[in-house]
């Protein structure tokens, strides 16, 4: 019998640990072990994460005037300035500047291209809520990876 969250989000298995779970992460996809393509980890993750919400930071530093820690919507500017920064290349291109910089990119699970306009949103959307990419299944993927159906992925070793 599926678990409750089967029906909201596809991807995630019935039971945890019965029988889905690879000997590597990404093995049930097709993803190799380890080099190029393998299922992204943590660290790199986190990293482009942290490359793309500096990049955000910097620019709102530009745009959000003269004393910009002063601007009580300083924070706002920031989290929309990374939301576009990190949805639309990955949208268009599978890959933030961070992601891109830090050798990943996300891959859809469904033999799609591009990951696409309306799933990128979405997936941008639930990492900005933070839970999300904390709650990881044995692929590495998080809710808002198994809510588009995405991967993240090496580009380099």
């Amino acid at each position: 019998m599926a678990r409750w969250i089967e029906s909201w989000m596809p991807g995630s298995a019935p039971l945890p640990g019965a029988g889905n779970a690879g000997a590597y992460p990404g093995e049930k996809f097709g993803l190799p072990a380890e080099g190029v393509s393998s299922a992204a980890g943590f660290g790199r993750r986190f990293g482009a994460l942290a490359v793309d919400w500096i990049l955000g930071y910097l620019i709102a530093l530009l745009v959000s005037g003269p004393d910009p820690l002063a601007t009580p919507d300083f924070n706002w500017y920031v989290l929309g300035i990374w939301y576009l920064l990190t949805a639309v290349p990955v949208a268009i291109f599978g890959a933030s500047a961070g992601m891109t910089a830090l050798g990943i990119r996300v891959a859809s699970i469904d033999n799609s291209v591009v990951v696409g306009v309306p799933r990128a949103l979405l997936r941008t959307a639930l990492i900005a809520v933070v839970v999300p990419p904390l709650v990881r299944d044995s692929d590495g993927r998080g809710w808002h990876d198994k809510a588009t159906r995405t991967i993240v992925v090496r580009t380099r070793a």
